[in-house]
């Protein structure tokens, strides 16, 4: 049975966190919702942007002479997993659940014969990747310096990603984030950059009225505007990765913080419960003692 000195410095302690969890639950909220409208605000960009290609593309044969962002490299031997985490911790399960779904694709490719590498943006990730795959990480981005990530950011790092694809050290590249949906429920997403993925037929038909899309002119040609706009889309789709990430941080951060805050809460009336029981038993225990003594005395 813990002392009462013991009891009443575990529950000063417990306070001390309690507080230390809602402030930071506050500071959250407070982040999350300028991080969610600016993840809202740039989706509608992002897919146009995807639905633009498309376009250009179904008038594109792919072949040798097509831009290799588009045509590959001809294989899939090398993959390169680019996992988007955070820069710091106690934001619940949104690094792990990232890290869970690249590590579950690597070992699927490993299975396949792949040779796989990691290319770390965030350092969160890094210990679990590096046990799991020694040796595999080519390279890590430090952005703790970097308060609001901007397009100039994802830019670099689709600049980089790039000169390494020409470089040959990979012929697939895997984009690993998590998409914000609420500050409940952020969803491990999957894309792949590059080669960028166009989809299937999809333009064909118009999304809203279920007719023909109207037919375009391109000035100059497609192959020409595509040759511009690849290297472009791979860093909006970063730069998308990078908007969802900070929104689903915020969230599973508010989320965690929540649930931690009325954990403490628990725990201190579980410790207030047992610290009234051993005050009143010490007690109880001291009169038992003093009404011996006096009945000893009477005798």
């Amino acid at each position: 049975m813990p002392s009462l000195k013991a009891l009443k410095i575990r529950i000063g302690s417990v306070k001390s966190t309690q507080k230390i969890t809602k402030a930071m639950k506050m500071v959250a909220a407070a982040k999350l919702r300028r991080a969610q409208e600016a993840a809202e605000a740039g989706r509608p960009y992002a897919d146009e942007l995807t639905k633009v290609m498309a376009r250009l593309a179904s008038g594109v044969t792919v072949g040798p002479e097509s831009p290799k962002l588009l045509a590959g490299t001809g294989k899939d031997t090398n993959q390169l997993l680019v996992v988007a985490t955070s820069e710091r911790g106690l934001a619940g399960a949104f690094n792990s659940n990232i890290v869970r779904a690249a590590v579950r694709k690597a070992r699927e490719l490993e299975a396949q014969g792949k040779q796989v590498k990691f290319y770390l943006i965030g350092k969160k990730g890094r210990a679990v990747i590096n046990r799991l795959f020694p040796g595999k990480i080519v390279h890590q981005v430090d952005q703790t310096h970097i308060k609001t990530v901007s397009f100039d950011d994802a830019l670099e790092v689709a600049t980089d990603i790039m000169h390494r694809f020409e470089a040959g050290e990979f012929d697939v590249a895997r984009l690993y984030f998590a998409r914000f949906q609420s500050a409940l429920v952020q969803i491990p997403t999957e894309t792949q950059i590059i080669p960028v993925e166009i989809p299937a037929a999809a333009n064909d038909k118009a999304p809203e009225s279920g007719g023909p899309v109207a037919a375009f002119e391109y000035e100059p040609d497609e192959e020409e505007i595509l040759s511009a706009l690849l290297p472009r889309n791979i860093a909006v789709q970063l730069f998308r990765a990078f908007q969802e990430n900070a929104a689903s941080e915020q969230g599973s951060r508010m989320t965690a913080m929540d649930n931690a805050t009325r954990n403490a809460g628990d725990m201190i009336k579980k410790l207030t419960i047992q610290y009234n029981r051993s005050r009143q038993a010490a007690i109880t225990t001291e009169l038992v003692e003093i009404i011996s003594g006096a009945e000893a005395l009477k005798g």
